[in-house]
């Protein structure tokens, strides 16, 4: 069965008859190695054709769907067509000269890449893959369309007629006639790399920037302009771009593993919710320092009218200062009072419900029940737009067992809308290994109803690197002596920017010793010692990151070293709530990992 881009379902409302049936075909005739999309926006173009079908080994079709009756067409050349309709003639393009036009247009684009046209032979300078386009005729069949001279302007062999796209069609004659509209065909299928790359062209609002996922936000290259193609290039897999087009209406709930690509799906929400709702849209994060990254990728995209990005508690007191409502005294349990005096608030109406046209939570698994619930009453209960992102394995900041609610004790009605990704993109296979092997002595996975949160084995994609070294040391000065240096040799030997570094620390008092030693050897470093800081947290500054592994939750660099590994877990933290805390820390790695400590703990032997 062939993958629909979206999936039928959420194309339904927006398709013609004949669209309907074409694509229910192409899901029941085709082979799972098709890939198909329907009618999908092409950065500033409206779209291509109504549909894309890939294979790898056949190539790449265009096609255009016409739910024309013979009998209202009144006149048909090479350019144009002159329907009947019930608002009188109405004339428009000649769909194979459209489809033409379209394909052209992409393999142009296509042809700019260098992996993707041959490089010797009698085909050289040309695309490596077949390509043809044509036309759907779903209320004509092939007997009317034979006896009438529409062949003089619709070639036979690039047209679909309505009886050879029935369900009682034989698969391989439906697909043959897919394959006619082919001028030529080659005998060597399309690699992986070679479709990704293909899908990275066509549809840049999926490609994923390889060092932090940034480019999903960047506006699409000028065609005027010369394109600039990466060697490696990463897109959304299969089941991310079907999951971020499909999200509909409802409450959405996503539970993916760390490095799965939770965040960028949410990002691919916000921008498309952004074109479609009156009302702002609300994302909310517990880690402070990932609330000033997203808010920072919204701000380049001009969105910020529209995208409402906060930290939860900042959340709660603006919305105090909003309605005029009095926060509590600065003291002992500050923030449980701030959250239960907007929660008040709401209940007596002094803070309106229904703010927001869209609700969109990051990091749910650092969430209170009660906020959750205050969260979803903030939503248009004309769009009912929610998604939720979570991770319970990266639950670090609460103490209490985080399975012990369900999703719809809280009002989050997701029964059959919860989607699982357990591959890891972030990670290394050697990073991912550890780190995993390392947790799950301490917490297993677990395979709970879609009304819960389980707790997820992550999957490696196959990225390999090097092992994660583990270093230990008479005192913390020489720990930090020895990550500074590391980190200098990276730059100066192996070219690394600052920007791809981070150390992480789990006491305040690390973190001070570290901007000392930085400072000192004249490392510029950007050291996220308060609130403050971590709201001016800028990942472009050519700075290496010095910050607790409470704040690296969400973030991602190439080189991370984890410190003061000897001191977790510290006081009032469970063995489990420790090895979580390590886990997150671990996996902000994409490249080289690195972990330190002048203390051989439990945890430290055990990674040894």
């Amino acid at each position: 069965m062939a993958s629909l881009i979206p999936s039928l379902n959420n194309c339904l409302s927006r398709m013609q008859a004949g669209e309907k049936r074409f694509a229910r075909r192409l899901e029941s005739h085709l082979e799972d190695d098709y890939i198909c999309w329907y009618e999908l926006p092409v950065g500033r173009r409206q779209r291509y054709t109504d549909f894309i079908i890939l294979h790898p080994l056949r190539g790449l079709l265009l096609l255009e769907v016409k739910d024309w009756k013979l009998e209202s067409i009144r006149e048909f050349n090479k350019e144009s067509v002159t329907l009947l309709t019930a608002n009188g003639l109405k004339t428009t393009a000649n769909p194979i000269e459209q489809a033409r036009q379209c394909t052209y247009q992409l393999t142009s684009r296509l042809q700019k890449d260098p992996q993707l046209i041959h490089s010797s032979g009698k085909y050289l300078g040309n695309l490596i893959f077949p390509y043809g386009y044509g036309v759907v005729l779903s209320n004509i069949t092939r007997q009317q369309f034979e006896k009438t001279d529409l062949g003089d302007v619709l070639p036979e062999h690039r047209v679909i007629c309505k009886d050879e796209m029935l369900e009682s069609v034989d698969p391989e004659v439906f697909q043959e006639r897919l394959w006619q509209m082919f001028d030529y065909q080659f005998n060597q299928p399309l690699t992986l790399p070679q479709i990704d790359r293909m899908r990275w062209h066509i549809f840049p609002e999926i490609r994923i920037d390889a060092s932090n996922q940034a480019d999903l936000f960047s506006t699409e290259e000028d065609d005027s302009l010369e394109i600039i193609i990466p060697d490696i290039v990463k897109v959304m897999d299969k089941q991310q771009e079907q999951l971020a087009r499909n999200l509909g209406e409802g409450h959405r709930v996503i539970h993916g593993v760390a490095g799965s690509g939770k965040t960028l799906i949410l990002g691919y929400r916000c921008l498309y919710l952004a074109k479609v709702l009156n009302k702002p849209i609300l994302v909310l994060c517990y880690n402070i320092t990932l609330a000033a990254r997203l808010r920072s990728l919204i701000e380049e995209r001009d969105l910020s009218h529209k995208v409402n990005i906060y930290h939860f508690h900042d959340w709660c007191g603006e919305q105090l200062r909003s309605y005029h409502i009095d926060k509590p005294v600065y003291a002992k349990n500050y923030t449980e009072k701030l959250v239960a005096t907007v929660i008040d608030s709401v209940d007596q109406g002094r803070i309106p419900r229904a703010q927001y046209g869209a609700v969109m939570i990051d990091e749910g698994h650092d969430f209170e029940p009660d906020w959750l619930s205050l969260v979803v009453k903030m939503v248009d209960p004309e769009t009912n737009s929610l998604l939720l992102l979570y991770d319970d394995a990266q639950s670090i900041y609460n103490k209490k067992n985080q399975l012990d609610f369900s999703l719809s004790s809280v009002g989050i009605q997701a029964r059959g809308r919860t989607t699982v990704l357990k591959l890891n993109y972030r990670n290394t296979e050697e990073i991912l290994t550890f780190a995993y092997n390392f947790a799950c002595y301490y917490f297993k996975p677990k395979e709970i109803d879609d009304d819960h949160v389980p707790l997820i084995e992550p999957e490696a994609v196959g990225r390999h690197g090097s092992q994660p070294a583990i270093k230990c040391f008479e005192s913390y000065s020489d720990e930090v002596g020895y990550i500074s240096r590391i980190f200098q040799r990276l730059h100066n030997e192996q070219g690394f920017l600052w920007s791809d570094m981070c150390v992480t620390y789990s006491q305040n008092w690390m973190g001070k010793a570290l901007d000392k030693a930085f400072r000192d050897m004249q490392i510029p470093v950007q050291w996220l010692s308060d609130a403050k800081a971590k709201k001016q947290f800028n990942t472009t500054e050519n700075t290496v990151k010095l910050m607790t592994m409470h704040s690296s939750k969400g973030l991602e660099f190439p080189i991370v070293a984890v410190s003061g590994v000897g001191y977790i877990p510290g006081n009032h933290m469970s063995a489990v709530e420790g090895a979580k805390l390590l886990y997150v820390a671990m996996t902000r790695s994409t490249d080289k990992l690195l972990l330190t400590s002048d203390k051989e703990n439990e945890y430290f032997q055990r990674m040894k």
